[in-house]
């Protein structure tokens, strides 16, 4: 099974294949994408963890440095710019979706 980006499309391959374009593109997966997922863990954790709201947020947003550093890495560690945004973009709208049915943002 072939899992290049390339099955994507061919613009978006041509984009993402061109290294200097790659390094740019991970390097803004690694800082906004990563900013993006740190803040929907604080969300999804203020949320979801049971106990004290304040304990919650504050247990989130130990996690979300964590989660953002791991962005970074995963932004870099992967074989293509691609797949980089969508490993940190998938898990974001998964929190923020169900943050969103949580009763955040009403």
């Amino acid at each position: 099974m072939d899992r290049s980006p390339a099955t994507a499309s061919p613009r978006l391959s041509t984009f993402f294949a061109n290294p200097r374009w790659g390094v740019l593109s991970r390097s803004l997966a690694a800082i906004f994408g990563g900013y993006a997922l740190a803040s929907m863990t604080t969300v999804f954790c203020a949320l979801a963890l049971p106990g004290a709201r304040g304990q919650a947020v504050l247990t989130g947003m130990l996690l979300a440095i964590l989660v953002a550093a791991c962005a970074a890495l995963w932004a870099f560690a992967t074989r293509s710019a691609l797949r980089a945004w969508v490993g940190i973009l998938a898990p974001t709208l998964l929190m923020a979706g169900i943050s969103r049915l949580l009763g955040a943002w009403t």
